[in-house]
């Protein structure tokens, strides 16, 4: 059933990204991993041909913080593959700090929403290539404080939790507005919780919800990446996820989102469109 699909899979070096990307190559997927680091990107590969007895996924170099380098990525992948069946936009950060990129961008909103939205953005014509394909963008949980009006931080105080939970907003209100724009399209765009995953970029990031997710992670009640990948994986792969589109998903149910607000959705849409230059 999925003999010729092919599916990339961002982030996917580590945690719920190679998590993914392990469960669609068991499932008979082309995989493709887009990964910042090489080193792990091909140690990932490696694991995951060994875990399913597969051929060892490709490995494509991108730091989704820097359109440029997002746009080289785009680049070789419409060289090498003529279409995309699924899209999983995982890869993403926090930081204890504001930092910014080389262009001057907020570093975590630079990564976890414009990468979601520019990526998307450059590989439609692949995905559009497909008979049909699937955006999975994985949220979180955590998601408040967006304001459109200083996504960056330059005016409010910048915690951790604010800059990486309003990202989390953004990729599920900017996941309708996408879906809107792909209607009556073979595409579709969901959105989704992957549940309490001590994953490393939060331990990375350190800070109080890094000790949080170190002692969640280790407890009964928390997630391995590989049970934080459930959702993902059934929303990329499922056939009881086929056609349905917009939404908002937890534990493989559809959930209602606090975030419904079709104009602040289409305001933030074209807000990530002027930040990467349309796209």
């Amino acid at each position: 059933m999925t003999a010729g699909r092919r599916a990339l899979v961002t982030g996917a070096s580590s945690g719920i990204g190679r998590e993914v990307a392990r469960g669609l190559a068991a499932r008979g997927y082309e995989t493709v991993l887009a990964v910042r680091n090489r080193g792990r990107g091909e140690a990932a590969s490696r694991d995951i041909a060994a875990s399913t007895r597969t051929e060892a996924p490709a490995v494509l170099l991108v730091d989704f913080s820097e359109p440029a380098s997002i746009r080289a990525f785009a680049d070789e992948a419409a060289k090498r593959y003529s279409s995309l069946d699924v899209l999983v936009n995982n890869a993403g950060i926090w930081s204890t700090r504001r930092r910014e990129t080389r262009e001057g961008r907020e570093l975590v909103w630079a990564t976890n929403q414009l990468g979601y939205f520019l990526t998307t953005q450059l590989l439609l014509p692949l995905l559009r290539a497909a008979p049909e394909a699937r955006i999975v963008n994985v949220a979180s949980g955590l998601a408040m404080d967006l304001d459109l009006e200083d996504v960056e931080f330059k005016r409010r105080p910048y915690t951790a939790i604010s800059a990486y939970a309003q990202s989390k907003q953004a990729n599920r209100m900017w996941t309708r507005a996408l879906a809107r724009r792909l209607a009556g399209t073979s595409i579709t765009a969901n959105s989704l919780d992957p549940g309490g995953v001590a994953t490393a970029i939060v331990r990375k990031g350190g800070g109080f919800l890094a000790r949080i997710a170190g002692r969640f992670g280790a407890g009964r009640r928390g997630k391995t990446p590989a049970e934080g990948a459930e959702t993902p994986l059934w929303l990329a792969a499922s056939e009881e996820a086929s056609g349905r589109t917009g939404l908002f998903f937890s534990r493989r149910q559809e959930k209602p989102c606090r975030f419904v607000n079709e104009a602040e959705e289409e305001r933030l849409y074209d807000l990530c469109a002027r930040m990467t230059g349309g796209g």
